[in-house]
């Protein structure tokens, strides 16, 4: 069926197709003719604060997106005020939505032709929740209002979590979470580093910034014939998140020496806490046989993405003599290093 096309001489165009040919300006959202809703990164506009139990929203500009009709692009030159913010509850904390909407009564059927910034009051309740707009509402959240109860000092806080983003068609998007619709080579980035969509999963493209823990002393003695944490003072541990491959390479290394007797053994390693378990072990430490050993173990773990672990410096030594001249464990270097998704 024939269309308008903007911008030619002689067409008369609606609103309807104007919005819609602007879709083409505005990253898509995974359904034909689909865009995202927000505003643009870096952008100061459209932030809400407050004035005491006064709501302002400070001038900007926004793209609000409605399936059917295009993307509506709202500016306000100047601060809003939707008014202000309903009382504290006696003992319930409640949670309030600020928001953008359009009024089109071609779609909402409320007789208006407008863009305004609306204040939408919860519900206390010992969990709160912010609220969602009922009917066929045109329009994008800029930001909650916690309040708390009278009992707990009717404080209100502003947060701008719920406000989104949008960017041009390949522009990189900050997002907490991935985008859809999906396509070979997008990107976003996720607060942490950049991600690209390879087709088949989300490959962290950024480097990973390798995490480090030296150790500063030896302790004053070692314990024999067990493996023993390394004092805090003299090894700190080394916390770090599983990166979202699951993957990490960890390595010890130390000048380790043990030359008690002919036969006597030392070992540095290290034992997992936190989101992930993992002992002490032949696996994940270095050892010296009745002499000196200047290296480095490095293994490759699998372990749950996201899981927050924590990595504690051991020792352990069939026997020992004099500290560093016969038993040493010194100069160590505690190394975790994130692997990207493949």
């Amino acid at each position: 069926m024939p269309v308008d096309v903007w911008a030619i001489d002689g067409l008369a165009f609606s609103g309807l197709e104007t919005r819609n040919a602007d879709s083409v300006f505005v990253m898509g959202n995974g359904s034909a003719l689909g865009s995202r809703s927000g505003v643009r990164p870096g952008d100061p506009g459209l932030t809400v604060t407050l004035a005491g139990t006064t709501i302002n929203c400070s001038a900007g500009v926004a793209l609000v997106a409605y399936p059917g009709q295009g993307v509506y692009r709202a500016a306000f030159p100047s601060s809003v005020s939707p008014g202000t913010y309903t009382a504290a509850h006696a003992t319930l904390t409640r949670i309030d939505l600020v928001y953008l909407r359009v009024w089109d009564s071609s779609v909402d059927s409320t007789g208006l032709y407008k863009g305004d910034i609306v204040y939408l009051a919860g519900t206390p309740s010992a969990s709160p929740v912010a609220p969602t707009p009922a009917g066929t509402q045109i329009y994008v959240p800029l930001a909650t209002i916690t309040v708390l109860s009278v009992a707990a000092g009717s404080t209100a806080t502003v947060s701008t979590v719920v406000r989104p983003f949008t960017v041009a068609p390949g522009g990189i998007l900050p997002a907490s979470s991935a985008p859809t619709g999906l396509y070979v080579g997008q990107y976003y980035d996720d607060g942490t580093g950049l991600l690209r969509w390879n087709g088949t999963n989300w490959r962290q493209i950024s480097p990973y910034t390798p995490l480090y823990q030296p150790q500063v002393s030896q302790p004053s003695s070692f314990t024999p014939g067990t493996y023993t944490d390394f004092p805090s003072g003299n090894w700190p541990t080394l916390t770090f998140t599983v990166p979202p491959s699951g993957l990490v390479w960890i390595s010890i290394g130390a000048s380790l020496q043990n030359t008690n007797s002919a036969t006597s053994t030392g070992w540095v390693t290290w034992r997992a806490s936190g989101g992930v378990t993992e002992a002490s072990s032949e696996a994940n430490g270095l050892s010296t046989y009745g002499s000196r050993n200047y290296g480095t173990r490095r293994v490759l773990r699998s372990w749950t993405p996201g899981a927050s672990v924590t990595l504690t410096p051991q020792y352990l030594f069939s026997s020992v003599g004099a500290l560093s001249t016969v038993t040493r464990a010194d100069n160590g270097l505690l190394a975790v290093e994130p692997v990207a998704t493949a």
